[in-house]
């Protein structure tokens, strides 16, 4: 199979213009997604699970005839946990088990403290309600991302959690509904889609809305989330899959292939970057490319990835190399070197990054902790993994002494004023008046 990947060089001139032709993201038929998921929510909106029915029909090629057809709930999910062979059960156990108790140690408390007039400050801790997850299962299945987004919200204390997953041609994946026991989801439906995240947002006669949804989706499903935002809390817009890897030269090549391939095989638009200061190597790995791409069983994919947004890029040296990977912030970085610890303090902007060549970005996929579901296309200067904090919301506490009142009431009376809201400082002159009738 005949792929090209891009092969660019630091020193050269046209460096940063190519390299920016390769981050970029064909956007050119966003309008169109746009339009498409703004219209399906409308559809959603108006008729609800009369919607639901008719585009999982149109979109998913499975007439349903009603929306119990299209409803999961704990005994499918328990049903399907012990249909599966012992080691795929042992396999989700194993990794929730560890996705819990890294996110575990994300939980923080609340807390108050007293200033010098005796006014107690603090902040206080409460779980959403309930809350959607967005499952893909257009073109592949992922329970993984059943643990990755469950476990964190039920550690975080959530009451409810919603699940929607894609089943086209109405084959339910028991592997998925078995992750979903595992993460101790509540209820699930099989529709994707837009009209997933539309369910979810305004809720139907059988789908209950929610207060926010997480979890990574398609095109249509970063449009749709993208226009519920306001109406319902979302966890970000994700886009598609991205590996960067910083290469030594010393670890084996076929391990830096595969990570590659492994990031390259989700769509035709998903990322796969490597950063090395040595020649042969990169030659190393273009060679070793060609040689293992015809045995992989998304070959296709991978070509279509590699060839489109993949390179291979020679650098002057490993801080040059973290230098682009800060510009390019990826979701999954590789430190594939000798020495991680001694390129980590330079790296600023990543979503997660897998420490030394025994600690590839597959790990991180499945069982190695923290959840999966990461910032893309450069949102990581700016945003987080789905966490505990995402399923959680704070409330700030004041609670005044007559003191404090009378010290802070004066401030606000003329920072109110200058404003020129005068109902502002009215409420704060009251608070002194009274405390002055009151011998304060």
């Amino acid at each position: 199979m005949k792929f090209a990947i891009a092969n660019l060089n630091t020193v050269d001139e046209t460096f940063p213009e190519r390299l920016d032709e390769i981050l970029r993201w064909d956007a050119s038929e966003d309008s169109e997604v746009t339009r498409f998921a703004t219209n399906v929510i409308g559809e959603v909106r108006r008729d609800g699970d009369s919607a639901l029915l008719a585009l999982t029909a149109r979109l998913d090629r499975f007439d349903a005839p009603d929306m119990a057809a299209l409803t999961l709930d704990q005994s499918d999910f328990a049903a399907a946990f012990e249909s599966l062979p012992a080691s795929e059960r042992e396999a989700l156990l194993v990794a929730a088990e560890r996705i819990t108790d890294y996110h575990e140690r994300q939980l923080t408390s609340d807390w108050e403290f007293t200033d010098s007039q005796g006014n107690r400050l603090g902040q206080r801790i409460t779980p959403l309600d309930r809350v959607g997850l967005y499952v893909p299962g257009g073109q592949a299945a992922y329970p993984s991302t059943v643990l990755m987004t469950a476990l964190p919200a039920r550690v975080a204390g959530v009451s409810e959690i919603i699940m929607t997953v894609p089943m086209p041609d109405g084959v339910r994946n028991p592997l998925v509904l078995a992750a979903a026991h595992v993460g101790q989801i509540d209820a699930a439906f099989t529709i994707g889609g837009a009209q997933a995240i539309a369910a979810l947002a305004y809720g139907t006669e059988t789908v209950p809305k929610v207060d926010k949804i997480a979890g990574p989706g398609g095109a249509y499903v970063a449009a749709a989330k993208r226009l519920v935002f306001g109406d319902v809390g979302i966890d970000m817009i994700a886009g598609p899959s991205e590996v960067l890897v910083i290469a030594d030269g010393t670890g084996p090549v076929e391990w830096v292939v595969m990570d590659l391939f492994s990031q390259a095989e989700h769509d035709a638009s998903a990322q796969a970057i490597l950063l090395c200061p040595d020649s042969a190597y990169l030659k190393a790995v273009e060679a070793a490319m060609v040689r293992l791409l015809p045995e992989r069983l998304r070959a296709e994919t991978i070509s279509a990835s590699l060839s489109a947004r993949g390179a291979l890029i020679k650098t002057r040296d490993l801080i040059e190399a973290t230098e682009i990977a800060n510009r390019i912030a990826p979701e999954h970085l590789e430190l594939a070197v000798a020495d991680p610890d001694a390129l980590l303090g330079e790296i600023r902007h990543a979503g997660a990054i897998f420490m030394g060549a025994h600690s590839p970005e597959v790990m991180g996929d499945y069982v190695a902790g923290p959840s999966h579901v990461l910032p893309t296309f450069g949102t990581a200067r700016f945003s987080s993994p789905l966490g505990v904090s995402d399923f959680q919301k704070r409330s700030s506490v004041v609670r005044l002494s007559v003191e404090g009142s009378q010290m802070l009431a004066r401030v606000a009376v003329t920072l109110a004023n200058g404003e020129g809201l005068e109902a502002h400082a009215r409420a704060a002159e009251l608070r002194l008046r009274e405390i002055d009738h009151n011998g304060g």
